[in-house]
């Protein structure tokens, strides 16, 4: 007698930096939204925060979205989220220097903020959000 078995649903999770995806559903588990939150390498911050750090910039700030979709106005630097470590030229030497990154909606950047923490930057931070947030919370987005 053959016994015929349903395939079982594979649900896969991806690591992603720090961030666990699960396949199947898409959703971030707690821990790792936490973990990301609680990253030593690099911290995360708002459109809030950045519209108030803008006025008295005393960081680099990069803008690693590809392909091109606008940009914040005091913008230094674009450099692909994925040729972060490539570029590095671009950055300042010290890499105990202030530097903020950001995309279009927060995703590439975070991933080129780890890779910058675990190359030894310091006092990295990316925009939560990213463009889509900082356009939703009032702000203007130049064209290059």
């Amino acid at each position: 007698m053959a016994l015929l078995l349903a395939p079982a649903m594979a649900v896969t999770q991806v690591v992603i930096g720090s961030s666990i995806l699960d396949g199947a559903l898409g959703f971030r588990y707690p821990a790792a939204l936490a973990a990301e939150q609680n990253n030593p390498g690099f911290k995360t911050i708002t459109s809030e925060q950045l519209s108030q750090m803008l006025p008295h910039k005393d960081f680099f700030f990069v803008n690693v979205h590809v392909p091109y979709e606008g940009q914040i106005e005091g913008t230094d630097a674009l450099i692909p989220y994925d040729k972060i470590a490539q570029n590095l030229d671009k950055l300042p030497a010290d890499k105990s220097a202030n530097i903020v990154l950001y995309c279009r909606s927060g995703r590439m950047s975070e991933i080129a903020a780890d890779q910058l923490s675990r190359l030894g930057y310091l006092h990295v931070s990316h925009l939560s959000g990213g463009m889509i947030a900082w356009r939703d919370s009032g702000h203007a987005l130049m064209e290059h």
